[in-house]
């Protein structure tokens, strides 16, 4: 008795170690998936789509271009992309209000130039800017305002904070003169580096600035665009990207999709790819915020790979569970309900024949019920002679 006592205490003990196995696993498993959704949300570079959708029923698609250096495009070749876009959306039957709702766009390339004023001097790292570039890229402003490709002046600039210590020694400096390669022109404001651990991790030129990619074109003619970014609405699946992959001059470049980046499918395959995603031969150069948004989608792989893994255990306990529950219930089914219900639906089926007997012989049902009640009464008489 006692043996089959203590056979019985080490199998309860047994089930219940595993369920905490499998409560444990399932909660990192959910802490995985808290890290993922908060990796996958930390990027403002990769969310334009949602942000120029707002509230709007259409959806829309970012798509990124990333272009080789012996590759690079000029605006001849963006405003033709542009033009094609647009073609492609008219002829899926869209119904098209003014470009500006359905297409958004930027264009930027990187440099070095010597920068200097009456305070100091130096080389900075330059991103030469067009089209709603700063909607793509909210950096947070210390001061004065964005520029923008509707301005009309062409030589207005944004400082970050370390390259405005450097050559004005704050950061309120909003309409102060410098030169860039010799040639004047006036600060527009002071930006604020993204400061998310892989914005920090992806940007290593330093000190630098931004400014027009019109501006850069004065000053290096030769200059081409090696990065394009656009938001286009999305009728059907893939059909910003399609647009890019059909009409765009990539060449050896390489073409994403932002909007659909951080999906739990497309980061699993590059689980699968682990290794090969790293070589790189198409000669592109990528910008900070495209490897900082690389870096995140290796922890977001680790996130999903983990939190994958930590399902199986308890995937695999709540199936055994369901078995058992299914089989004791298929059990208690055919031991007790079944029974149950068939003798009642055999009493049922026996009640209505008779009832259905009744009513088609009359008669008959008579003749019995006078033959009852004439044992019944002898009953009755039996009984009363008996006392």
């Amino acid at each position: 008795m006692r043996d089959e006592m203590r056979i019985r205490t080490k199998k309860i003990n047994k089930r219940w170690a595993r369920l905490i196995v499998a409560a444990g696993m399932l909660l990192l498993a959910v802490a995985c998936l808290g890290v993922f959704i908060h990796l996958a949300g930390i990027l403002t570079s990769q969310q334009e789509a949602e942000r120029w959708q707002g509230d709007s029923d259409t959806e829309f698609s970012q798509v990124s271009c990333f272009l080789p250096a012996d590759e690079l495009i000029d605006l001849k070749e963006v405003n033709s992309f542009r033009i094609d876009a647009m073609k492609k959306v008219k002829e899926a039957s869209l119904d098209v209000n003014g470009e500006e709702q359905l297409m958004l766009d930027a264009w930027s390339t990187m440099t070095k130039l010597n920068v200097s004023s009456a305070h100091g001097k130096g080389e900075a790292s330059v991103i030469a800017v067009g089209g709603n570039y700063f909607d793509f890229h909210p950096l947070r402003l210390l001061d004065g305002d964005y520029i923008r490709q509707s301005d009309l002046m062409e030589d207005r600039v944004l400082l970050d904070e370390e390259l405005a210590w450097l050559l004005f020694g704050g950061t309120e400096l909003q309409g102060m003169e410098m030169k860039i390669n010799g040639v004047p022109f006036h600060v527009a404001g002071i930006i604020e580096r993204e400061t998310d651990f892989a914005s920090k991790q992806a940007y290593t030129a330093g000190m630098g600035l931004y400014m027009r990619y019109d501006a850069l074109l004065k000053l290096q003619e030769k200059a081409g665009i090696s990065c394009y970014e656009y938001v286009l609405v999305q009728p059907v699946k893939d059909f910003a990207i399609n647009a890019a992959r059909e009409k765009f001059p990539i060449g050896r470049g390489v073409i994403l999709c932002n909007t659909t980046r951080f999906e739990y499918g497309r980061l699993m395959d590059f689980v699968l790819q682990y290794g090969s995603r790293s070589v790189q031969t198409t000669g592109v150069i990528y910008p900070y915020w495209e490897n900082a948004a690389r870096i995140v989608e290796d922890w977001c792989c680790l996130c999903c790979l983990f939190g994958t893994l930590l399902l199986i255990y308890p995937g695999i306990m709540a199936a055994i569970l369901l078995v058992r529950t299914f089989r004791k219930g298929k059990k208690n089914l055919e031991e007790d309900v079944l029974p149950n219900a068939k003798a009642k639906a055999k009493e049922a089926v026996r009640v209505r024949r008779r009832r259905h007997w009744e009513k088609t012989h009359p008669e008959e049902m008579a003749e019995e019920t006078r033959i009852a009640e004439e044992i019944k009464k002898t009953i009755t008489d039996t009984e009363n002679g008996t006392e």
